[in-house]
């Protein structure tokens, strides 16, 4: 498995990714296209391709934050689900960042979300915040009740909603 930073938005994997992440992600869960290829531009964001067997299978949107990763976005294509594949990009995510958070929609929003929850504690994430609110992407986008979770007990989660708030979302 081969994880490929993308530096620009003019490469030619990122209409690829937002096709996807526009037709996965709920609405409210998204960034509109100059948003998204805003991202480029940060200095805090890396975007990156996740190759398997050379073809590309997901992706991942991750936040270098101040002492922890932020996962905003992680996808595995459609066609590639059911394959492990998850795992395998939750251990590159392990290996390369000890302190990792995300976010998800709780578990009893429905099935998807159920599995969700569970494809994340099999792969040693814990819930950390039931009481998160995504604010909103911008105009005509709801704030979010979600869940947090991570890979380890932060010391102060009030500090670390408020960097999540104000880096990622701003």
């Amino acid at each position: 498995m081969e994880f490929l930073p993308i530096t620009s938005a003019d490469d030619y994997r990122v209409q690829e990714i937002y096709t996807s992440y526009t037709s996965t992600f709920p609405a409210d869960e998204q960034r509109d296209w100059n948003q998204f290829t805003a991202l480029f531009s940060n200095p805090h964001v890396k975007v990156i391709s996740v190759l398997h067997e050379s073809q590309s299978v997901g992706y991942l949107i991750i936040w270098e934050l101040s002492s922890y990763v932020f996962v905003e976005h992680f996808e595995v294509f459609e066609a590639f689900r059911s394959q492990k594949l998850g795992s395998h990009i939750t251990g590159y995510l392990f290996k390369n960042y000890p302190r990792i958070i995300l976010e998800i929609e709780p578990d009893h929003l429905g099935e998807d979300a159920k599995r969700r929850y569970s494809f994340y504690q099999k792969n040693g994430f814990t819930l950390i915040d039931e009481m998160y609110v995504q604010p909103s992407y911008g105009e005509g986008k709801k704030p979010l009740d979600l869940w947090l979770l991570a890979n380890y007990t932060p010391e102060n989660l009030k500090t670390v909603k408020e960097e999540i708030y104000d880096t990622v979302y701003h």
